[in-house]
């Protein structure tokens, strides 16, 4: 009985990893795994429906820490297969490491160990490399920093996903 029990998981694991891989490879997908570049960070997207995602980002550079966590609304783009707009909210937090200046030392907005935390936003576009497993995007990130010295700022960048 257990290697009947066996043999039917091997197998439906295999029927399961054929379709995530078959997905993949296609102009859609359903979660990814990468790299986004300014700032440094981990990308973990998973769409939760057919044009609705949620998206983490763990963001490292030389002042701290910050996670990111947006929901995302996507929509085709006519004439292009595999590209998609996206856009919607979000929010962070983070911990400074070190002093962080805006302009010179006369601004200075955090301290040493000094949490941050806001809201934000995600104004981008999403393409599928139909064939690989690889997704590109490219986006714009405004932002209300509501701890400690609140003030308006943006980033966003360039990411590169694996997709299964």
């Amino acid at each position: 009985m257990k290697k009947w029990i066996m043999a039917l998981t091997v197998v439906a694991g295999m029927a399961l990893a054929q379709d995530a891989s078959a997905q993949a490879m296609g102009s859609d997908y359903r979660t990814a795994l990468g790299v986004k570049f300014y700032p440094g960070a981990l990308t973990l997207k998973h769409f939760t429906g057919n044009n609705r995602a949620l998206e983490g980002i763990a963001s490292f550079w030389r002042h701290g820490f910050r996670f990111t966590g947006l929901y995302e609304i996507h929509g085709d783009i006519n004439g292009a297969p595999g590209l998609k707009w996206y856009v919607g909210p979000g929010a962070h937090i983070g911990v400074y490491n070190k002093g962080w200046y805006y302009r010179d030392d006369r601004n200075k907005y955090y301290d040493d160990g000094d949490m941050s935390f806001g809201i934000d936003g995600v104004l981008g576009l999403d393409y599928k490399i139909k064939g690989a497993p690889i997704n590109l995007s490219i986006d714009w990130q405004p932002y209300f920093e509501i701890a400690k010295y609140p003030h308006f700022g943006n980033w966003g960048g360039f990411a590169i996903r694996y997709t299964f």
